[in-house]
């Protein structure tokens, strides 16, 4: 009982990141970039794409087609919040989000987004 207890309190401690993710076909090279208030959450990510489920079509095509080994996914960026005052986490995150699609244009042919 004590260890569960614990446990929970270790969970309640843990830090929750945002920031920007990227999945790349390693097959043709094209990306995907995406964000999330959680990056804890890209192996609800990988679940989706794994049962055909995404609702990003292009991506899942591929996925359902080459496969999950074919892809890699990756933190791209951590969205860094300062320790004091206001911060609207969302508005910086699409910002940041933002800065990956600008550098990167995964668009048409070169991505999936």
């Amino acid at each position: 009982m004590e260890r569960r207890k614990e446990l929970k309190q270790l969970y309640k401690e843990t830090k929750v990141e945002a920031g920007v993710y990227k999945i790349t076909n390693k097959e043709n090279g094209r990306i995907f970039i995406g964000s999330t208030p959680n990056l804890k959450t890209l192996n609800g990510v990988k679940f989706t794409l794994n049962n055909g489920t995404s609702f990003h079509k292009e991506l899942q095509e591929d996925w359902s087609r080459l496969g999950s080994d074919s892809f890699q996914i990756e933190v791209a960026e951590v969205l860094k919040q300062p320790e004091q005052g206001y911060f609207d986490s969302k508005k910086e995150l699409e910002k940041l989000e933002q800065k990956w699609l600008d550098e990167l244009m995964p668009f048409g042919e070169n991505g999936y987004n």
